[in-house]
């Protein structure tokens, strides 16, 4: 089972994220589940959402304690909750939405035991207000999560994007997640060993 914990604040479609990258894995054929946890409803609170994905049915129903992957939605959580709380860091992916590098965000200590080629960043909010004219991250994070992670595809995202939304909202989440997802797929491969060699 692979467990992926996403951190960000009301409003910047955290629960959606979490509700979208389940419906992808189904369409990837696997089973899925999200869920949220919410300490406040507010725009601009803390909100944490969580995904399942496995080749099996699901039973499990608590928060993931331990993940496998994490996705950051408002690097400013980095140091205001344990957003690392759990995560297998030799083996887990970390994306987080930012144009800064680990080191400048403060977490350079932190991420510096992980393998480079799973870690990754992306300016989800800025790509997100180029395609859809709005600061909501989470449709371009996923398609940098379907590139870093492999676990989904794009078109899955896509598919997944065209169930929740419709017309130009789709297209325009759709435009924001190819973008992301080729920032990122360049971003792995710089950083795996050996990328000169491919």
């Amino acid at each position: 089972m692979f467990q992926i914990r996403l951190h960000g604040r009301g409003g910047q479609g955290v629960v959606t994220a979490a509700e979208l990258l389940s419906i992808a894995a189904f369409r990837h054929g696997r089973h899925a589940q999200a869920f949220p946890s919410f300490g406040s409803e507010r725009t601009g609170a803390p909100v944490v959402a969580f995904c399942r994905i496995d080749e099996r049915a699901i039973r499990l129903r608590e928060p993931v304690m331990e993940p496998d992957a994490l996705i950051v939605l408002d690097p400013t959580l980095l140091h205001q909750v344990d957003v690392f709380g759990g995560v297998a860091r030799h083996e887990g992916y970390f994306l987080i939405n930012t144009s800064r590098s680990f080191d400048e965000l403060g977490i350079g200590e932190f991420t510096a035991g992980m393998r480079p080629e799973r870690l990754a960043t992306v300016p989800a909010t800025e790509i997100a207000l180029k395609h859809v004219g709005r600061a909501v991250p989470n449709a371009a994070l996923l398609g940098g999560f379907a590139a870093l992670t492999g676990l989904i595809t794009l078109e899955s995202v896509n598919a997944a994007i065209r169930e929740k939304f419709g017309g130009r909202v789709a297209d325009a989440n759709i435009a924001a997640a190819a973008e992301a997802c080729r920032i990122v797929t360049a971003e792995v491969k710089e950083s795996r060993p050996h990328a000169q060699a491919d």
